[in-house]
C-alpha cells in the first residue's frame, strides 16, 4: 500500500464486467464470455485530497474504460496472462505505485458447480 507522510491511499474499481474471448478451449475463444475485474491501486492521494483536482489523482473512469476495452480487444489462453496485461495497463498510470488485479471467470467451463474461477496478482511500478 502507498505510504506517504499522511498514511496509506488506495483507489478501488470493483466488479468491472467486460466481454472477452479468453480461454484455452476453442469454444471459449469463439463464443466469448463475461469476465469480472477488480483492481486495487496504491496511489498517493495527498495532493488530490487537498486540491480537489482530478489532475492530482488517477481518473478511475478513464482507467475503467481502458481496462474494459483491453479485455475485449485482447485474447489470452489464461486468465493469469489477462490479469498480468491489465496490471501493466494500470501501472502505465504514473501515479500508481502498486496494483492488485483480480480477474474472475463466472462461466468457466468446468464439470462441477461453482460460482467462479479467479486469479489475483500484484505488481509494483518499476520507476
Amino acid at each position: 500500500m502507498a505510504t506517504g507522510e499522511r498514511g496509506a491511499s488506495r483507489i478501488e474499481i470493483r466488479g468491472l464486467r467486460a466481454f472477452g474471448h479468453h480461454g484455452v478451449l476453442a469454444s471459449e475463444q469463439a463464443r466469448g464470455q463475461e469476465f469480472v475485474v477488480d483492481v486495487w491501486l496504491d496511489v498517493d492521494l495527498t495532493a488530490a485530497a487537498a486540491s480537489d483536482d482530478l489532475n492530482d489523482t488517477v481518473d478511475y473512469g478513464t482507467l475503467a474504460t481502458d481496462l474494459a476495452e483491453a479485455v475485449a480487444a485482447t485474447r489470452f489462453d489464461l486468465i493469469e496472462a489477462l490479469a498480468g496485461h491489465l496490471a501493466e495497463r494500470c501501472l502505465a498510470e504514473a501515479r500508481v505505485e502498486r496494483v492488485r488485479v483480480r480477474v474472475a471467470k463466472p462461466d468457466a467451463p468446468v464439470r462441477v458447480a461453482l460460482d467462479e474461477v479467479a486469479v489475483e496478482l500484484e505488481r509494483s511500478a518499476r520507476r
